[in-house]
């Protein structure tokens, strides 16, 4: 069985989280300790909320660098929603720094004539990766379900794997490099699409078990 370590904040939805990986045929355990999350097979990184609460409480349990040395060892990495976020160095919403996995920040969507804030309910992905496994078997635009005021502005462009238009403006929506992935949208809500994202996901990890399938991604250093 592939051993999912989601990670306990306390600023996620991490029964939803646990019950979509589940669907897709993995075991989940809902941990905030660094010897567990050294353990498992690979890891997940929910998150609903604002980014400075979420900074606050990873920092508060200790886990930035487990984190970051989880990322670093290869293990396969998922983040979503605000767990996508944090990823960065920086978010407008707040005053905290991020992780810094990922060079480049965090904006606010712009207000606009006809849109609304946040970006709430159905949109579609546009794949700048089709070849990322995370999308293997799905269609060329799958929908996801999307619930956020602020998008993910990566500095280096090839690592995005999705986006996605609200109004007049595209939004990185999914970054994909090696061992790291993190969407924007929740798949445990966006429904068969969303259900296949894990499982691919899922289907990863369970590959790459036990070889170097997955080499670690650089993290940014000042």
């Amino acid at each position: 069985m592939t051993t999912i370590a989601v990670i306990d904040y306390d600023m996620g939805n991490l029964h939803s989280a646990c019950k979509g990986l589940a669907m897709a045929g993995a075991e989940t355990i809902v941990t905030d300790q660094a010897h567990e999350l050294e353990t498992a097979d690979a890891i997940v990184l929910p998150g609903v909320g604002a980014f400075d609460p979420a900074m606050q409480h990873i920092r508060d349990r200790h886990l930035e660098q487990p984190i970051k040395a989880a990322i670093d060892s290869g293990k396969p990495f998922l983040g979503i929603c605000l767990g996508m976020q944090i990823l960065f160095e920086y978010s407008t919403e707040g005053k905290e720094p991020g992780l810094g996995v990922v060079a480049g920040g965090v904006e606010r969507f712009r207000p606009e004539p006809g849109i609304t804030i946040p970006h709430m309910g159905w949109n579609q992905l546009e794949l700048a990766q089709p070849n990322c496994r995370l999308w293997q078997e799905l269609g060329a635009n799958p929908w996801a379900y999307f619930v956020h005021s602020y998008y993910c502005v990566p500095q280096d462009q090839s690592i995005i794997a999705a986006t996605t238009t609200h109004g007049s403006q595209r939004a990185t929506v999914a970054i994909a490099r090696a061992n790291l992935m993190a969407v924007q949208f929740h798949p445990e809500k966006s429904a068969s699409d969303g259900l296949k994202i894990l499982t691919n996901f899922v289907t990863m990890v369970r590959e790459g078990m036990g070889s170097q399938s997955y080499p670690a991604i650089a993290i940014p250093t000042k």
